[in-house]
């Protein structure tokens, strides 16, 4: 008898440090993952892919040649993972409270509300923040 482990599945895009690399960042995300996970657990993702490259762009420098790298897999297990590197910042990504009038500030808290974990990775090319549901 054999054991099958299924391995893991995985996507990486580079998109531009602008606006729109997280409409480039999102459309990917959904066509790649559209027939692999339930509908809710789609939009989550995307609404978190979203918020992680809208972060960079607004508040990290680019990685070399302009850009932010989005990554995600989906593991055996059926978590999935998704990961956004950019150059990094003076002051790392922290979750803010934002007033009913703040017309920003919100970001990492949806990206908390629609995981099951988030974190900050820093190495020599720059930072990474991740999420995982």
């Amino acid at each position: 008898m054999s054991t099958t482990v299924a391995e893991p599945r995985a996507w990486c895009v580079v998109v531009p440090h602008h606006a729109r690399g997280a409409h480039v960042a999102r459309h990917r995300l959904a066509d790649e993952l559209d027939s692999l996970i339930s509908a809710d657990r789609l939009d989550d993702a995307i609404a978190i892919a979203a918020e992680l490259v809208g972060n960079a762009v607004r508040h990290a420098a680019p990685l070399p040649g302009d850009v932010i790298r989005v990554a995600w897999r989906l593991l055996p297990d059926d978590t999935l993972e998704i990961r956004v590197t950019d150059g990094g910042s003076s002051v790392g990504p922290q979750l803010r409270v934002a007033g009913p009038d703040s017309l920003d500030g919100r970001g990492l808290t949806i990206v908390a509300a629609l995981s099951t974990g988030w974190g900050v990775e820093r190495d020599g090319l720059g930072q990474c923040v991740w999420a995982t549901l």
